[in-house]
């Protein structure tokens, strides 16, 4: 297990590696709910088993579903889930008195998605989080359920909250705005063909919301009368590994992703050629270039030959923590000049020195500085373990690229005590 505080040491010689990467969360746990709808058995293989994901599977275990992890033999971060499918029918329920509590610790996809699929239950179920979970926007999400005529009881419009479940509504229409999250329009569309709900999305162009396109790619694909369903590479994740290879290659080291994610279900499948293989742009957008490998690319910022602009970074103020302040204070701290201006950062290039970072608790906080330790000695992070989110092994990948990861004493750690 990881300690509160590592340091990573570059690599001694340009690492010549090849990274296998874990599955994506966010198809994972889209994956999950759809499971648990299906009119049959279906099984997920190369799914990630991170925290989102195991409190996802918790979720539904207490629903009453059958969910059996087994591993898998290519990735240690992955399992093989086989779902027994409920048909639209949810096992278990509480009452209004007593309702069933649901625990979804700081797993966003898991706080949306759960509850338009509780609505279809018979029953009331409490869904709630972390303290960080609490204060993210869900009021979106609980208006256009209430529209569709369900009850959701919550004095704020965000978790905890009480969803009292009756069944399908056919023909029930609702408009949701995803100006704050597209989780929310994900999460209905997740539960919508059984619901019989009629959907529409305000808020943003259709070419803003690629995360609103997989769910509706993955509702089209998915086997809905049981079947096997694999998942792809988690692109966010292979952000840092192709964000290495940009950072050691002109010192002749190079690092391979395996499997490189192309489906374009995933946004983030952009980096590569946005960033990692294209020529530097002046300019990235958070809502039409790239989506949390934005951060990626803000890390990396000041070893661009000029200025770098990243706009419309208005979303990462409500995600696991406030992360455009996080990764200005934090840059600033390792010495890059770093101007706020709204939502856009402003990164111009410098030499960078090592510093102690602060997590936040926010996995990919704690994976950009990490990676960026493969080139600037000194980064300490603080409190690293909150990697398990997503990619739990991923000081271990570090490690396997040549970078040293030390205690606070400065003990090399191996094994083991990489793992979140």
């Amino acid at each position: 297990m990881l300690p509160d505080l590592i340091e990573v040491v570059p690599p001694a010689r340009p690492p010549h590696c090849t990274v296998v990467l874990p599955g994506s969360k966010s198809l994972t746990n889209r994956a999950l709910i759809l499971a648990a709808l299906a009119g049959g058995t279906v099984t997920l293989t190369g799914a990630l088993w991170s925290e989102d994901t195991q409190a996802m599977a918790d979720c539904l275990r207490r629903l009453g579903f059958g969910v059996d992890v087994s591993d898998d033999p290519d990735e240690p971060a992955n399992r093989t889930f086989v779902v027994q499918g409920g048909g639209g029918r949810i096992p278990n329920a509480g009452t209004p008195d007593k309702p069933l509590e649901l625990f979804v610790e700081n797993a966003g996809t898991a706080a949306r998605f759960l509850p338009p699929m509780l609505c279809l239950g018979s029953g009331s179920y409490r869904v709630s989080g972390i303290p960080r979970m609490h204060e993210r926007p869900q009021a979106a999400l609980v208006q256009a359920l209430r529209a569709l005529g369900y009850r959701i009881d919550t004095p704020n419009d965000r978790l905890p909250a009480v969803v009292h479940g009756t069944g399908p509504r056919p023909g029930a229409a609702c408009t949701v705005s995803v100006e704050d999250s597209s989780q929310f329009a994900s999460a209905l569309l997740l539960s919508a063909g059984i619901g019989g709900w009629q959907v529409t999305v305000s808020g943003a162009n259709e070419d803003e919301l690629p995360y609103v396109d997989m769910t509706r790619r993955l509702v089209k694909d998915f086997p809905w009368r049981g079947g096997t369903y694999a998942i792809e590479a988690d692109a966010s994740g292979a952000s840092y590994f192709w964000g290495a290879d940009w950072l050691l290659r002109d010192g002749g080291g190079r690092v391979r992703v395996e499997p490189t994610p192309r489906s374009g279900l995933q946004a983030d499948q952009k980096f590569l050629d946005l960033v990692a293989q294209g020529p530097w742009r002046g300019s990235y957008s958070r809502q039409t270039d790239l989506a949390d490998s934005i951060m990626t690319a803000i890390v990396l910022a000041p070893f661009a030959a000029t200025p770098t602009r990243f706009t419309e970074l208005g979303r990462l103020r409500v995600q696991e923590c406030e992360r455009v302040a996080a990764l200005r204070t934090e840059l600033t701290k390792c010495g890059a000049r770093v101007e706020e201006n709204g939502d856009t950062l402003t990164v111009h290039p410098g030499p960078l020195h090592g510093a102690t970072i602060e997590t936040y608790n926010d996995h990919r906080v704690a994976m950009c500085f990490g990676m960026l330790g493969l080139r600037v000695p000194g980064m300490r992070l603080l409190k690293p373990a909150c990697v398990r989110k997503t990619f739990p092994n991923f000081f271990a990948k570090l490690a396997g690229l040549g970078a040293g990861i030390t205690d606070g004493t400065g003990r090399p750690l191996g094994g083991a005590a990489l793992l979140a």
